[in-house]
C-alpha cells in the first residue's frame, strides 16, 4: 500500500526519533537531544533555531512537539549554499582558502570558533593543502543526510517489535479491512447517560489463529452524533431567574508552549444552602454581527469542586453538562461553604487553530507627521479585545486585581499599590480604576519608552494568544454567570495557572462516574470509560495492574471529528494503578453529523 505524503512524513519523524530514543513515548529532556533527533531527520539546526525551539524554562518536549518543529525546520537548499560559497571563490576553481573561510565564519552570522572552522576543514580539505573543496563538502553533507534517513527508516522497518511498540498491531491492517467493519446505526444509540459502545470483530479474524486475536485484544467503540447546532437544552431557566442574585465573570484559556491549557480559577463562597443556576458560554469579541469570533463553537465547561487551590486533592461537586445552543448549564442546590470553579476546554478547537501559519506581520505603531508615536488601528483593536478579556466582572473598568492578572500573564510580575497610584495619575481612570482609554494610553507609553521598538509589545500580544497577524489563535475567551436564589455569594478570581492537576482529576471523575467501564480483552485490569456529552465524547483509561501499560489509539475511521490529541493515531502510556484522560473528540463541522470510531489496543512491552 502506497503511503500518503503525510504518512511518509510521520514515518520519517518516528524513524528519526527512534534512532535516538527507545520509544516515541520518551520525552526529550535537553537541547542536545533535540539537536540529535533533528540531525537524524536530515536537518542541521543552528544554535539560534535550537534556542527558539527550546526557550528558557523548557524542561521537556515530546514526539508531537518534534513533529511540529520538523515541519518548520526545513532542510538547507544546496543550490543556495553553493551560491553563497561561490561568492568567495574569486578564482572560480571550486576552492576557498582556510584563512578566507576562517575570516567569514568567525566574524559574521552565527560565529564559529577557530576550532570549529578547523573541524570543517578536516572534512573537506581532501588534499591537505589548506584549501576547502566546498563542492565535495556539499556532496558529503547531502550523502550523510540521506544515509542517516535511510538507516533510520531501515531500522524501523526491520524491527517488528519496535514497530509494535510505537505503532501498534493496527499498523499492518489495510484501510479496506477497517472500512469493512460495520458502523453503529444512529437508531441503536442508547440514552445519553450510558456510553454508546459496541464490541466488534475484526473482519479478518477468521483467518488468524486465536492466539493472535488474543494478543491484539482490541476494544472498538462507535458513536454517531447529530448536528450540534440543532440541540437545545432540556434544563429550563427558573421562572423568577431575573430576581435571583447573580455574578458575571470572564476568563480566557491560553495554550502554553508545552501544550497545556491554563486559565483563571475562581473562589466561590456561599453563606448558606441555596438553589443554584450556573451557565458558561463563549465570549464573542467580534464587532461584526455576522462574523463571530473563531472560538464560538461550544467547547467550554465549568467544574465545581471543593478543596484548596494550593492542594491537588479535591472532590467533584458538579459540572455544566447540559447544552442550550451556545451555553452549557447546571442547576441544583449547593450547601454553604467554599468552592473552586475551574473553567475547562477540551483543546480540540484551540489546538487546531494554532496550525494556521502567519504570512503577514501586522504593524503596531506609526509615527505622525510631527514625529510622535501612535498605535495603529489594528493594534488598538487587539488591545481593546484584551481589555474585554481582563475586565473580569464586565464593568468596563480595570481594578488593580484585574490588571495584575494581565501583568502576571504577560510579564510574570505584579503592579504594587504605589505603581498603581502612578498609573492613575498619568492615565485615564474612573472610580480609581483604569478605563479602556487609559489602558491604550499605558501601552502607548510603553511603545514610547522603547522608542517604537515593537519587540516587547509583541511579547505581550503573544502571551495573550495573538499571532503576528493580530489574530487570537492560542487563546479563547468565555464568561459564566452564577445565579443564587436566596443569598448573595462571593465570587473572586484567585489564580491564573494553578489547578491543572485538580481540573484533570475533576474531568476524570466526571467521565468515570457517568460512563460504563469496559475492559480490553485479555487485560481485565485495563479499563476504558467512554463518556458521551451533548457536544463532545471523552475517554479515560484506567490501569489497575501493577505495571505500566501502553495503549494504541486508532481514530482513523471516525468521520467529521477533531481530537484533543491533534492526531488520529497515537499511543498513551498509563502508569501502574492510575487513570488518565485519553482524549476528547468533537465535531469538526457542527452543522453536520459526526461519528466517533475508536479502536484501543494494548501494545505488548518489549
Amino acid at each position: 500500500m502506497q503511503r500518503s505524503e503525510e504518512e511518509r512524513f510521520y514515518m520519517t519523524c518516528r524513524a528519526a526519533y527512534l534512532s535516538v530514543f527507545r520509544s516515541s513515548l520518551v520525552n526529550m529532556t535537553s537541547k542536545d537531544q533535540l539537536c540529535s533527533v533533528l540531525q537524524q531527520a536530515g536537518r542541521n539546526p543552528s544554535q539560534k533555531a535550537l534556542d527558539k525551539y527550546w526557550p528558557p524554562g523548557t524542561k521537556k518536549l515530546n514526539f508531537d512537539d518534534f513533529c511540529e518543529i520538523l515541519k518548520k525546520e526545513k532542510t538547507a537548499e544546496p543550490d543556495q549554499l553553493m551560491r553563497i560559497f561561490k561568492k568567495f571563490d574569486t578564482n572560480c576553481d571550486g576552492y576557498i582558502s582556510h584563512d578566507e573561510l576562517s575570516r567569514i565564519l568567525t566574524s559574521s552570522g552565527e560565529k564559529m570558533s577557530p576550532k570549529e572552522v578547523d573541524e570543517v576543514f578536516s572534512l573537506a580539505d581532501v588534499n591537505k593543502d589548506g584549501k576547502l573543496d566546498y563542492q565535495y563538502m556539499f556532496w558529503l553533507l547531502e550523502s550523510t543526510v540521506e544515509q542517516c534517513q535511510t538507516a533510520a527508516l531501515e531500522k524501523l522497518e526491520a524491527d517488528a517489535k519496535l514497530k509494535r511498540q510505537n505503532f501498534g498491531n493496527q499498523l499492518d491492517n489495510s484501510p479496506q479491512s477497517l472500512e469493512s467493519q460495520p458502523e453503529l446505526p444512529a437508531s441503536e444509540i442508547q440514552p445519553r447517560t450510558e456510553p454508546e459502545t459496541t464490541q466488534r470483530k475484526d473482519s479478518r479474524s477468521s483467518s488468524r489463529p486465536s492466539s493472535a486475536r488474543s494478543r491484539r485484544s482490541p476494544l472498538s467503540t462507535a458513536i454517531t452524533m447529530g448536528s450540534g447546532s440543532t440541540k437545545s437544552g432540556r434544563l429550563a431557566e427558573p421562572k423568577s431567574l431575573q430576581d435571583w442574585h447573580h455574578t458575571l465573570m470572564r476568563g480566557c484559556f491560553y495554550l502554553e508552549e508545552d501544550g497545556t491549557i491554563v486559565s483563571l480559577q475562581y473562589r466561590l463562597i456561599i453563606p448558606e444552602t441555596t438553589s443554584i443556576y450556573l451557565t458558561i458560554r463563549p465570549l464573542n469579541l467580534s464587532p461584526i454581527p455576522d462574523k463571530p469570533s473563531p472560538w464560538m463553537c461550544v467547547d467550554t465547561a465549568l467544574y465545581v469542586v471543593t478543596g484548596n487551590e494550593t492542594k491537588e486533592d479535591s472532590n467533584l461537586v458538579c459540572f455544566t453538562e447540559l447544552r442550550d445552543k451556545e451555553r452549557f448549564l447546571w442547576r441544583g442546590e449547593l450547601n454553604a461553604g467554599s468552592y473552586l470553579l475551574l473553567p475547562f476546554t477540551t483543546g480540540c478547537r484551540l489546538m487546531k487553530r494554532t496550525r494556521k501559519t502567519t504570512t503577514k506581520t501586522a504593524q503596531l505603531v506609526n509615527r505622525t507627521q510631527s514625529g510622535e508615536l501612535e498605535l495603529t488601528k489594528e493594534f488598538k483593536a487587539a488591545l481593546s479585545d484584551i481589555f474585554e478579556v481582563i475586565d473580569l466582572d464586565g464593568s468596563g473598568l480595570l481594578s488593580l486585581e484585574e490588571y495584575n492578572f494581565f501583568e502576571q500573564r504577560t510579564s510574570g510580575e505584579k503592579c504594587d499599590e504605589d505603581a498603581w497610584a502612578i498609573c492613575k495619575e498619568n492615565f485615564d481612570t474612573r472610580k480609581n480604576e483604569l478605563t479602556r482609554q487609559g489602558f491604550l494610553e499605558l501601552n502607548l507609553m510603553e511603545a514610547n519608552d522603547r522608542e517604537g521598538d515593537p519587540r516587547d509589545l509583541w511579547l505581550t500580544l503573544e502571551a495573550m494568544g495573538y499571532n503576528r497577524s493580530l489574530e487570537m489563535v492560542e487563546g479563547k475567551c468565555s464568561f459564566f454567570v452564577f445565579y443564587c436564589e436566596d443569598v448573595k455569594a462571593t465570587l473572586q478570581a484567585v489564580h491564573l495557572d494553578s489547578g491543572i492537576k485538580m481540573l484533570n482529576s475533576a474531568v476524570q471523575r466526571s467521565i468515570t462516574s457517568k460512563a460504563e467501564a469496559r475492559s480490553l480483552k485479555g487485560h481485565e485490569n485495563v479499563l476504558v470509560y467512554t463518556y458521551k456529552g451533548e457536544s463532545r465524547i471523552s475517554s479515560v483509561i484506567a490501569n489497575k495492574s501493577n505495571q505500566k501499560v501502553t495503549v494504541h489509539i486508532n481514530n482513523e475511521q471516525s468521520k467529521n471529528c477533531v481530537s484533543s490529541r491533534a492526531m488520529s493515531v497515537f499511543a498513551v502510556e498509563v502508569p501502574a494503578r492510575t487513570k488518565m484522560v485519553c482524549q476528547h473528540v468533537m465535531a469538526l463541522n457542527e452543522q453536520q453529523e459526526w461519528t466517533y470510531n475508536c479502536v484501543e489496543t494494548i501494545i505488548p512491552s518489549l
